[in-house]
This record gives structure tokens, sequence and C-alpha cells, in this order.
């Protein structure tokens, strides 16, 4: 394992993470950095006890103009004292809830290179992108160099994470497969597949004979949704695309559902909930995930185009109203040779998400919006 990957590990599991300034060392100056989501007393006692100087909390671009503190044109994540007496509810308060925060405007400066390091960990791990660090100097506090040196604390360089992020290429590693019999498609095979670089797991689910597909084959690359798929959720519309690809692919013979561990557009479950909330407030979910630090949409495509890959699958019938995917395939080499648009059900609660997907992320929604709204 990499030392950013093991990194990453450190800051999802609550412990603080040292991050200095390459060519790093101990003896250069960095941050020692906690996320927000997993902050606890323990951890905050820790980052006061690096030097007398007050807290930094570094946040997005995103993050900060949800706050108010800089112009839609900026894209540059920023760093804010935070006051000695702070409690762990109002930091993770922050970082979370819609409105203005401008009481920080009289001490706001850019992000350090470690802090923007430590929110790119953050990101990547789905974790709230935040993080509230401890200045390190060259002379460190005797405790701290202990741990450093002992290795209970681990010091990464932002050269290893920006190493780490600068390798674009997700290699996927076939881990086991075996026939599952569906309701409507006995003839299944799902195949799990790990990312060789990363910490997730995807799966393929092969409907029919694969000698017998179709070609261009059909193919429906689907995110993750906890709540749509497996409970019905009506605030989406995953549920019935994924069923509704399962039947495009039982009327044509077979076809390949790429199931990608991609919750909530790529911010996970606990964040995705919490987008859930701020939308109940009144956002769209592009605004919600917004406040929260995240992108517009996190997702990514790469492994999808290596277990095509693997597969030999190599001419596709994409189903998806998503513009995104089909550019993702088409760079990755894979021809699509054809879309279908797959719906779902307009209802009262999906009605604000579909919308938000056409006239904010630019899906090919419209004539599900066309449809009007289900009485059912």
């Amino acid at each position: 394992m990499h030392q950013a990957e093991r990194g990453l590990f450190e800051l999802r599991q609550g412990r603080p993470l040292c991050v200095t300034e390459s060519p790093g060392g101990l003896t250069q100056p960095g941050m020692l950095l906690a996320t927000v989501d997993t902050l606890s007393p323990k951890t905050l006692k820790c980052l006061l006890q690096v030097n007398a100087d007050p807290l930094r909390l570094a946040v997005t671009h995103h993050r900060a103009k949800a706050m108010g503190l800089v112009n839609d044109d900026s894209s540059e994540d920023l760093s804010l004292k935070l006051d000695s007496e702070i409690q762990l509810s109002q930091i993770f308060s922050m970082c979370t809830t819609a409105g203005k925060h401008e009481d920080f405007e009289l001490d706001i400066r850019p992000a350090s290179v470690p802090e923007v390091s430590g929110l790119t960990l953050a990101r990547i791990g789905r974790v709230l992108p935040a993080v509230v660090g401890a200045q390190v100097s060259q002379t460190l506090p005797e405790t701290l160099a202990a741990r450093l040196s002992s290795g209970s604390i681990l010091s990464v360089t932002t050269d290893q994470i920006e190493n780490m992020v600068a390798d674009t290429r997700v290699d996927v590693t076939h881990v086991s497969d075996g026939p599952v019999p569906l309701e409507h498609a006995e003839h299944a095979r799902f195949m799990v597949f790990r990312e060789s670089f990363g910490l997730l797991e995807h799966v393929a689910v092969l409907i029919g004979d694969p000698e017998g597909w179709q070609d261009p084959v059909p193919v429906r690359l689907h995110s993750a949704c906890l709540t749509g798929d497996l409970f019905g959720s009506l605030r989406c519309d995953c549920g019935e695309q994924l069923r509704g690809s399962l039947g495009v692919f039982i009327g044509r013979g077979g076809g390949l559902l790429l199931y990608l561990a991609q919750e909530g557009r790529g911010i996970g479950l606990g964040n995705k909930m919490r987008a859930y909330a701020l939308q109940e407030a009144g956002l769209d979910t592009v605004d919600a995930d917004r406040v929260l630090g995240f992108g517009d949409d996190e997702r990514r495509y790469d492994a999808a185009v290596a277990m095509l890959r693997h597969l030999g699958v190599e001419r596709v019938q994409l189903l998806t109203n998503n513009p995104a995917k089909v550019q993702a395939l088409v760079d990755g080499g894979i021809a699509v040779v054809d879309r279908q648009p797959l719906f779902g059900k307009l209802n009262r609660y999906n009605l604000p998400y579909v919308k938000a997907k056409i006239d904010r992320a630019g899906h090919w929604l419209t004539e599900m919006l066309a449809g009007g709204i289900s009485d059912k």
C-alpha cells in the first residue's frame, strides 16, 4: 500500500495525519490534520497540543461559496481560523449547514498545500471534505515527535498525495464470480471486481449467455443507490432504472449491468443523507452537494471501462440518460454505437431531482418530465 493510501485510511479511521510539504521528512513544516467528519474530543485535544496557535479549518471552494466567503468565480480552497473555545458540534455545523458564515471574513487565507492535500484525501475517502489542522513547525513538540517516530501518527508528503491522485489509471482485479438466478433471469452471473488502487468493489451482472449477446452489447452503468435500488425510494428514479435495464436485457436475450460502488453520485451514503436533509430544506440536489463541499458529480467511470475490457466488450448500446457516461466510455476507447433512454416514473418527490438533473447536469430527461406526474 502506498504511503498516501495509508494516510487516507488513517483519516477515515479518525486518526490525525501529519502532512508535510515535499520533499518531506519530520523536519519539514506542515500540518497535523484530522477530518471534521471523524473528529473526536481525543483527536481535537491532540491537535490543540501541537502549539499555542489557533486551529484552522480548511474547506473546499464549493463549501466556501456556500458559506458566502468567496464569489462564484473562485476555485480556491480556503482556511479559516477557529476560536480557541470552539466545540465539536460548532465545527461540524460550520461544514454542513446552509447559510452564510461571514464571521470568518477577517481571518481567511488560501488553504496551504498540506491543507489542500488533506481535503483531497477526505474527498477521495468520501467523508466530509473539510479538515481541522494545527501548524507543525520544524521544531516539533516532544510528544508529537515521539508519536511520529513510533508510527502511531503517520507522516505523508504532499508529493505522495499528489502522485496518488495523478495516477488516474484504475485497474480492476477479478475477485470471484458465481451463478445468481434472478426472478426473471435465471441465467445470471455475478462477477466481483476490486480496484487494485483503491478501496472499492464493483459488480458485473451478466444476464444470459455472453456468447449469445447482441452486437452492440446492451450495457447499463449503474451507480449504487441503497435507498432507491433496495427500498424503492420515491426521491429518485434509480431503482426503476435498475429494474428497467434488467427488463431490457431479458427482452434482448442478454446484457451487462455494471453495478458501481458510487453511492450518492460518489459522495457516499452518509453524505447522501446529509444532502437529503438539505434538499428537504429547499436546496436542489446539486446545491446540496456543494453545501457539503463536493462538486456537482464526484463519480468516475474508469473502473467501468476496465471491467468492460476484462469482459472483452468493445461495442455497446448504452442504457443511460447521462451524457457523462457516454463520454467516459468513448474516452476510454469503448465504442458507444447506440444509446437508449431509460426512464422511471415522475412523482412529487422526485420531480425536483429530475428537474435538477436536466437543468444543472444536462441529462436527457425532458421526455420523462413531459410525461407528467404519476398519480400512483
